[in-house]
């Protein structure tokens, strides 16, 4: 968090118009048109607006305060500053969008953050996550990083009712020298 305090500008001015169309493409096939979305670390906000001027009912949270002002700066209405340790929503979303966000936490809090997402959606309800892809958990320049492979994610999501619905490893947005690894959940 004091890293995206710091660096709040240079992330948004970087990833904001990162284009995500094939992740939004396979998320929204999974759910309604009027689904009400959950936003995990929204950062600028870029996925948040994409879903709300699609006209999905979007909810967005973020524990950095930078981001939240700067959510609210973009039109951003539904947005609140809260880690995602601290949600305790029950049966209430469609779908969850949690791109490069939950990648911060550390991997022995990690699936307790995923019965919090699966308590938090509808029966049925579908969730999108993202990780760097590999086995390093630890600091780089002041963040704190978790990468997953396929075996260490199906590790973590085993102990929690989640199905897995689809894996994709992908190459990097921001044409860096890492992969992703892309999964869509269902409760």
């Amino acid at each position: 968090m004091n890293y995206y305090n710091k660096h709040a500008k240079e992330y948004i001015d970087n990833t904001k118009n990162v284009d995500m169309k094939e992740y939004y493409d396979i998320f929204e096939s999974y759910i309604d048109s009027n689904a009400k979305i959950l936003d995990i670390g929204f950062g600028s906000g870029r996925d948040s607006l994409y879903f709300k001027n699609k006209g999905y009912n979007v909810y967005s949270i973020d524990n950095v305060k930078e981001f939240y002002d700067y959510a609210k700066s973009i039109g951003l209405d539904k947005v609140y500053c809260i880690s995602i340790e601290d949600i305790n929503y029950n049966n209430e979303f469609d779908a969850i969008w949690a791109c490069a966000s939950l990648l911060h936490i550390e991997l022995n809090k990690l699936e307790y953050v995923f019965n919090k997402c699966y308590k938090a959606l509808k029966n049925n309800g579908v969730m999108y996550v993202s990780f760097k892809y590999g086995t390093f958990e630890g600091f780089i320049y002041d963040r704190y990083f978790t990468y997953l492979n396929e075996d260490s994610f199906n590790n973590i999501i085993k102990a929690t009712n989640f199905k897995i619905e689809k894996i994709l490893i992908k190459e990097d947005k921001l044409n860096r020298d890492i992969k992703w690894l892309n999964i869509i959940l269902k409760k």
